[in-house]
């Protein structure tokens, strides 16, 4: 049965609305804060495979799916206000230079094990910091690219059962490794407290806290335009780069060119991008995209490679735990704002930055607030990690 592209968004639609009743009936779901369209898609895909398995094979259109992912990123650059990494200070540039280390670990980690069973290593890239520290956005993004370029089969069915674990582990080990340094702290008879945020940190983030009451077309048009015009010279540099040392995927190119839009109009003064409205063209292009991938993802074909790909998973599980608790946690100061960040480094160290700051709310929830990691931790989640990962990959993919 071959959907067209009506039918296909239609049947994407109907993803998201069963993900989001199930989200909303479920518990478990929203305690660990797994997406709508994750949830949506898996259900999808279960179905997909029993027909499949009754003699009905459903083909997608695919020709959606990359429009969506290239606004989502597009919409990760325009919000990447370059004030914020001032506003954040030191503080925020040390948090940066270990989440890098713990980028290029988790990438030697899922090579050095995929290479050890005879694997692809790129196989090892996508149970590593592309779908670990990425999530289900840039794992999908590149599992395009490695499929395309590389040939790599099944690459995308992966990088989805990666992200998938990532996301549901790193809201199951962020509280606890916390409350673990927490506990450790009082023993110690160390006061729990949070320090001072700069005041200069505190206005910025302050003003990026725009209300969402105003989000009309006047503010989400300008917003459009703009990611559009950022895709539209993702694509110009992504054909000119072809065959380069500089060829990046074109959703790396989109986002760089936000970045540089967005900042630019800023800082002259002509366009200040409305937080809320590039959320909500970024949360919806991501939720239709996720749909539109998850529910014409193969799982029947990733058996042969469960095992390998289950050891990678559990290795970056260990390596999040004790890098976070042993050496970030360490070199933030081994206070509580450092326990609080440590939470949200296995937050998006593993899945996501909402699960991140989930992670921190319930931290603070019970201990007290901390301010200076809801400021750093957005900035190095939401944007930061993704420039970080793009050129790490790359790194990594040339040695290949």
């Amino acid at each position: 049965m071959v959907f067209n592209p009506i039918l296909t968004l239609l049947a994407a639609v109907a993803v998201l609305v069963v993900g989001q009743q199930a989200v909303n009936r479920i518990g478990v779901l929203r305690t660990f804060n797994i997406p709508v369209p994750v949830v949506g898609g898996l259900i999808a895909t279960v179905i997909v495979t029993l027909l499949r398995a009754a003699g009905v094979e459903l083909v997608f259109y695919d020709g959606l799916q990359e429009p969506f992912m290239l606004l989502f990123f597009g919409t990760i650059g325009l919000a990447a206000d370059i004030k914020l990494i001032q506003a954040g200070g030191r503080a925020l540039l040390v948090f940066f230079a270990l989440v890098v280390i713990l980028l290029i670990l988790q990438d030697i980690v899922g090579v050095g094990i995929a290479s050890a069973f005879g694997l692809d290593p790129l196989l090892g890239l996508l149970g590593g910091s592309i779908t670990m520290s990425g999530g289900h956005g840039t794992g999908a993004a590149w599992a395009e690219v490695f499929g395309d370029r590389y040939g790599i089969d099944n690459a995308f069915e992966l990088a989805m059962a990666c992200a998938t674990f990532g996301l549901v582990f790193g809201s199951l080990v962020g509280g606890p490794a916390a409350h673990f340094l927490i506990r450790r702290m009082k023993a110690r008879g160390q006061p729990i407290k949070t320090s001072a945020p700069e005041t200069d940190a505190e206005a910025v983030a302050a003003g990026n806290r725009q209300t969402t009451h105003n989000v009309t077309s006047a503010n989400i048009l300008p917003a459009l335009a703009i990611l559009l015009v950022g895709i539209a010279l993702g694509h110009w540099l992504t054909d000119l780069s072809q065959g380069t040392v500089f060829y990046l995927p074109t959703f790396v190119w989109v986002l760089f060119t936000t970045i540089v839009i967005g900042n630019a109009a800023r800082m002259s003064g002509v366009y200040k991008p409305h937080g809320p409205s590039v959320a909500e063209i970024g949360n919806l292009s991501l939720s239709v995209f996720l749909a539109l991938a998850l529910m014409s993802l193969r799982l029947w074909e990733l058996a042969g490679l469960a095992g390998p790909i289950l050891v990678i998973l559990i290795a970056q599980l260990v390596l999040v735990f004790v890098y976070t608790t042993q050496i970030t946690y360490r070199l933030m100061g081994a206070n509580y704002d450092a326990a609080v960040l440590v939470a949200g480094n296995c937050g998006f160290g593993m899945g996501a930055t909402p699960t991140a700051i989930a992670n921190m709310q319930a931290v603070t929830d019970q201990h007290g607030p901390s301010r200076l990691a809801f400021i750093i931790v957005p900035v190095v989640g939401g944007f930061l990690i993704d420039i970080a990962n793009a050129f790490i990959i790359k790194g990594f993919i040339a040695f290949f």
